[in-house]
């Protein structure tokens, strides 16, 4: 995160009156207004496989590049699949069933696979360049946040917590069952939601962990977040990882960007701390929204079926620490 920070920064710019989000505000998406009611959600995502079957790994990355459109408030549109794999030492069946994952999860949006690229690589990866539409009166982006904002988050977190104790051969079929179904969910009803009842902010929950993307909407909307922890919904099994010290490598970085940014008030273990840097694929979004719309944007939620999205905290007018976390 910190080493992009400084990538992004020196990056020349080149002003477009069109340009609506740009790369220098660590949004989501891109959005690029083409007419007074109709702007383009441009966004990417690739990475490594992250469970054994090739067809959950195709849709969970599907669902992981739309994510960031549906954050935005847009709707999926056109999809390109990147893919790389070592072409010799591969099935043809294994890229395939990837691709149908994928496919299938983009039709599941709405949306259409139009192209895309191949690369020879030692390792597979795959992932989806994604087009979307949104009205450019009603994007949403990560900056909005405004004190007395109730915090909503969509989905439990804990994702890279299961993965890594998969790898290891701890992780129960139950736990990664859950983990598998949690993230190859799409955002778009939560979206949807979103859109119907009015929000001031969102960004969705990926790599950089439930606290490094709070902190980034603590930062660009000039607040700081009041986080209750023990509101903040849980995958199965994610806690009792974190406690035998199965925390991931990414999630580790997350935690040292963070150093100093984060101020804990109250008994909170560590290891429950440790699950809020968590690094995600495909998590929940999170949305800040005025207080006297929250009943009715948790109630649309539980109509459209997202049981496990929980009130998690609170914007406050800015403090000397973006975070705040209580027990």
């Amino acid at each position: 995160m910190e080493c992009m920070a400084g990538v992004l920064a020196d990056l020349p710019e080149f002003p477009n009156g069109n340009l609506l989000v740009g790369p220098k505000t660590f949004d989501d998406a891109g959005v690029f207004q083409i007419s007074e009611e109709l702007a383009l959600v441009q966004t990417l995502d690739f990475f490594t496989p992250i469970v054994d079957d090739p067809y959950d790994y195709g849709q969970i990355a599907a669902a992981n590049a739309m994510s960031d459109v549906y954050a935005m408030g847009g709707r999926p549109l056109t999809a390109m699949n990147i893919l790389t794999f070592p072409t010799r030492e591969i099935d043809a069946h294994i890229i395939a069933q990837i691709l149908k994952g994928g496919a299938d999860k983009v039709h599941e949006a709405g949306a259409v696979v139009v192209g895309g690229h191949t690369l020879e690589d030692r390792e597979i990866k795959f992932g989806l360049s994604v087009t979307g539409l949104v009205h450019p009166k009603r994007v949403v982006r990560n900056a909005g946040a405004r004190p007395g904002d109730v915090v909503v988050l969509t989905k439990p977190l804990g994702g890279g917590l299961i993965i890594a104790a998969f790898k290891a051969g701890e992780a129960s079929g139950e736990e990664v069952e859950a983990m598998i179904t949690t993230m190859k969910a799409l955002n778009r009803p939560a979206s949807e939601a979103m859109q119907e009842v009015g929000v001031n902010a969102c960004t969705d929950i990926t790599g950089f962990g439930f606290l490094g993307h709070a902190y980034e909407v603590a930062l660009m909307s000039n607040v700081s977040l009041r986080f209750s922890v023990g509101c903040v919904p849980l995958l199965p099994g994610s806690l009792r990882h974190a406690q035998a010290g199965l925390m991931p490598g990414a999630s580790v970085q997350n935690k040292g960007y963070l150093s100093g940014k984060v101020r804990v008030e109250g008994p909170i273990s560590d290891d429950y701390v440790d699950v809020l840097f968590d690094a995600q694929t495909s998590g929940g979004l999170l949305v800040s929204l005025s207080e006297d719309k929250v009943d009715l944007f948790l109630k649309r939620l539980q109509e459209k079926g997202i049981k496990e999205a929980a009130i998690v905290g609170r914007a406050v007018e800015k403090e000397d620490h973006p975070l705040i976390l209580r027990p």
